[in-house]
């Protein structure tokens, strides 16, 4: 069950307003012939506020919990995973979170994420470029109820190219307190802002 919210003025490119959606999912899972049953729960929210003709600040919040069950018991595909483009830039994909031995992401029962970016109007190209500094947090966690430790930072500058159907976005990121094995940069493409 899924219900939202957009109270922004853009999908692709919003610069006023506000989202909100929040995502509830009971789920079943069988493992070594055990069967689990477990409700998945997420909730989005952005906003988007002109400071200055030139300048959008937007700010997105996640958060997400799976109530029922151990984190075992949870098919891998199911479970929570933080890192990359649409979630904490500067870190690579689901590599944010718990960690097996060789060192690959094994998801959580818990998410907790928060972004917040300057959207800066150039003038360059006749107004179709932009620049945009940001910030991303984020963290998951085994146990149900998010929270804010083993938070992870990124950040980093983007540029955007403004087409007729949305902008091109290029975002270089960086980890701020990266693990062991971490990249030293990321570099996302793609098609709309990040939120």
């Amino acid at each position: 069950m899924r219900g939202a919210y957009d109270a922004s003025d853009n999908l692709l490119d919003p610069t006023k307003g506000w989202r909100l959606s929040l995502r509830v999912s009971p789920e079943l899972s069988t493992t070594d012939g055990t069967k689990s049953s477990y409700v998945k729960t997420q909730i989005d929210a952005s906003v988007y506020q002109h400071i200055s003709s030139r300048v959008i600040l937007a700010a997105r919040t996640r958060l997400g919990a799976i109530v029922g069950t151990q984190v075992d018991n949870i098919a891998p595909s199911r479970r929570f995973y933080a890192g990359g483009g649409a979630s904490v830039r500067g870190y690579s994909y689901q590599r944010v979170g718990p960690l097996d031995a060789t060192g690959e992401p094994t998801g959580g029962r818990s998410l907790t994420e928060f972004s917040l970016e300057a959207r800066v109007k150039t003038g360059l190209f006749g107004g179709a470029v932009g620049l945009v500094p940001f910030v991303d947090a984020g963290t998951v966690g085994t146990n149900a109820t998010p929270t804010l430790s083993g938070m992870r930072l990124g950040a980093g500058l983007g540029l955007r190219y403004q087409t007729n159907f949305g902008p091109i976005r290029i975002d270089v990121g960086t980890p701020i307190n990266p693990r062991p094995g971490d990249s030293r940069l990321g570099v996302y493409i793609a098609l709309g802002q990040a939120f």
